[in-house]
């Protein structure tokens, strides 16, 4: 069986991701990385690995990422995943695109992180697992950070040109996909233009169309760095435009998503000191409607902006016999959104005008040896401070607009909160093979902007997609997670099993709850408002809330005999409100992915099954349904065509079944095969083939 070094450590590959393994500096029990690009460059601590095969079931990361343990995927749209991790999603997760957080253009999260995180760009995702580092901000779940291909500096003078290219293709629904950089380097400095272009039409299943789920986005972009005697600098621009893409599950679908996202670092080591600074800028400008993708009896469109400045400095250096980094940070997130009718430019509405939120943070975090166990613990403290502007509106919005209007102008129209969080991840190798660790936290996130400002009754929910109407609180408390989590890493050369069973013990958790106590009865002008939306539609008003989430997750695999391996990942979480009897909205019901892969010197080939379980644990709250369970069988292979080119090849739902995975949401697109307030079925049977050619 392969195994990963890095570091001195070893971590098995998975065969249902393309390559597993550990980062090149957390230890391999704090940290996944799934190897995207399927090779890796021979450097001093990393050992070069021939590449395991995956399907290709989208230009979206999310779809690799829920292959890992605990981890599941919204599906929203092609364009606009999500990924869940043991239950938590959105703004919960620590959500990082090449070690860079800043936010989505739109409400409702159509451009989420990793949307700008294409496949073809990604050459691995590292996963924190269980929580992320205080170091790496806030956020009460664990995170991701899909890490872009880049140059590399040589180890000569000598300029050397280097490429990194993917092509690839789906039957299901008609698409392409292709992107990669090509550059230069020396052992000063480094260069490489990145680009990526996709586009697919409508994905068809056993029972027809799933209709306006097509999808088009292109990025292209430069990542420069220069070595100097003053220090290693660094520069990085991308521009992402996405073109019509559909949202089924949404009110509304992609017109377009135009983002400019550029990073500057430093880096440089005075004495046994080493200081990291960068500064951001990210500037989203998102349109939405109701016109090109469906049908509509009341057109409408929505424009979206936001935009993120950052900046950060820390320093590392010894310290209690281990290793210290200080540092602090600072983020300012500025949103403006409108709605317009086309047809009367007259009748808008400023629904989230000028939302401001400013945070500051601070952390110190320490790894070392802490007796029996090596260790990082981790202190955290971000202050907050979120303010509203004016809302405004057309001669022709409606008087209900108006009054709501006047009553959030007249209210304060600012907020703020301070957070806290603590964190102990301990492991400690009891012998060569077998690794137990354990993570005690308390980490704590500040409302979204939407739940704190949103005062206009509306389906922007940061991704919910469950038709209900939705309003903020300027009252809302932070959430604040108590968290604990075991498990351990037993891993040999023939075999490997990695289970943890975790709890996460969620004060103020912040879920949609009733309006009122008369739910139904539209008896005030919010209710009125949200009648609008149709009848199916609850109105319901962000509040804090008690939660728990218990949960179990693996992988395992072995050799068997001849060139034989078995893989597989196996995850459940349950969640459920602690102050009331009801269970948490949107959970993953419990599934099991296995593989049997046959590998031979060049190719390799894999007979994948995919369980899920019905989800019956729904909230009764937020109108949730239930899902029935499903069985998929996938067919995949691998072939090293020769050095530096590899095809790969494979058919998903090999029986065509039709699936209804419980996170699609429900759809709201009359032009398809799929009833309108259904479950959104996932792709029927379908072929794909990928080409890559790397060269250094």
């Amino acid at each position: 069986m392969k195994r990963i070094l890095s570091g001195g450590t070893a971590l098995l590959a998975l065969a249902t991701c393309p390559l597993l393994a550990t980062a090149e500096t957390p230890d391999p029990a704090l940290q996944d990385v799934i190897i995207v690009t399927g090779h890796r460059t021979t450097t001093v601590t990393d050992t070069a690995l021939a590449s395991e095969a995956a399907p290709l079931t989208g230009v979206d990361i999310t779809r690799l990422i829920a292959r890992t343990p605990g981890a599941a995927r919204i599906g929203n749209g092609e364009m606009s995943g999500q990924m869940q991790y043991r239950g938590l999603f959105g703004p919960r997760l620590n959500l990082r695109i090449d070690g860079h957080s800043f936010a989505s253009g739109g409400p409702n999260l159509m451009d989420p992180a990793l949307h700008y995180a294409p496949t073809s760009l990604v050459s691995a995702v590292r996963i924190d697992r269980g929580i992320s580092p205080v170091s790496e901000g806030p956020g009460i779940g664990g995170g991701v950070d899909a890490v872009f291909k880049k140059t590399n500096y040589s180890n000569s003078s000598e300029a050397s040109l280097g490429y990194d290219l993917t092509i690839g293709g789906r039957s299901v629904n008609d698409s392409v996909s292709t992107g990669g950089i090509i550059g230069a380097s020396t052992d000063t400095w480094r260069a490489n233009l990145l680009g990526a272009y996709e586009e697919g039409g409508d994905t068809e299943y056993k029972d027809g169309t799933i209709g306006g789920s097509e999808f088009q986005r292109s990025i292209y972009g430069l990542a420069t760095g220069l070595r100097t005697d003053l220090g290693e600098f660094s520069l990085d621009w991308r521009r992402h435009n996405t073109g019509f893409s559909g949202n089924p599950p949404f009110g509304m679908d992609i017109r377009f998503v135009d983002t400019d996202v550029l990073k500057a670092g430093y880096e440089k080591a005075f004495g046994n000191v080493l200081v990291e600074a960068s500064a951001s800028y990210t500037d989203a400008a998102h349109g939405m409607n109701t016109l090109d993708l469906r049908p509509s009896m009341m057109q409408r469109e929505a424009f979206a902006y936001a935009i993120t400045r950052k900046a950060d400095i820390a320093a590392t250096f010894p310290a209690f016999g281990g290793s210290l980094q200080i540092g602090a940070d600072t983020a300012e997130e500025d949103h403006n959104i409108h709605v317009v009718d086309p047809g009367n430019l007259d009748n808008f509405v400023y629904s989230l005008p000028d939302i401001v939120i400013d945070r500051t943070g601070a952390f110190a975090e320490w790894m070392g040896a802490l007796g029996a166990f090596n260790a990082e613990l981790g202190l955290r403290v971000d202050d907050y401070d979120g303010t509203g502007g004016t809302a405004t509106f057309g001669a022709d919005a409606s008087m209900g607009q108006k009054m709501l209007a006047a009553s959030y102008n007249a209210s304060d129209r600012s907020t703020d909160a301070t957070t806290l969080d603590v964190a102990a991840r301990l492991w400690r190798p009891i012998t060569d093979d077998l690794t137990w660790r354990v993570t005690l936290a308390q980490k704590s996130r500040a409302p979204f902007y939407l739940e704190w400002f949103q005062w206009l009754p509306s389906g922007s929910s940061a991704g919910l997609a469950d038709g209900n109407v939705y309003l903020g609180d300027q009252s809302l408390d932070p959430e604040v997670a108590l968290i604990a989590e075991t498990g351990f890493d037993y891993v040999t050369e023939t075999a490997y099993i990695r289970p943890t069973v975790y709890i996460r013990q969620i004060n103020d958790f912040i879920q949609g709850t009733p309006f009122d106590d008369t739910p139904g009865v539209a008896d005030s002008m919010e209710e009125m408002m949200a009648s609008m939306h149709g009848s199916s539609s609850a109105l319901l008003r962000f509040t804090n809330v008690e939660a728990r989430l218990i949960g179990f997750d693996l992988d395992a695999g072995m050799d068997l005999p001849g060139p034989l391996r078995a893989d597989a990942v196996f995850s459940y979480v349950r969640g459920e409100r602690r102050d009331v009897d009801d269970d948490l909205y949107r959970i993953a019901p419990p599934s099991l992915t296995a593989g049997l892969t046959w590998e031979a010197q060049d190719w390799s080939a894999t007979l994948e099954t995919r369980a899920v379980a019905e989800q019956d644990k729904v909230s009764v709250t937020n109108l949730e349904a239930e899902t029935p369970g499903y069985v998929t069988l996938s067919l995949y292979g691998d072939w090293q065509v020769t050095e530096g080119v590899r095809l790969s090849a494979g058919v998903e739902n090999l029986f065509d079944r039709v699936t209804r995975d419980h996170l699609s949401g429900y759809n709201r697109n009359a032009w398809s095969d799929v009833a309108v307030g259904t479950r959104l079925p996932g792709a029927g049977r379908g072929a794909f083939l990928r080409l890559s050619f790397v060269g250094r």
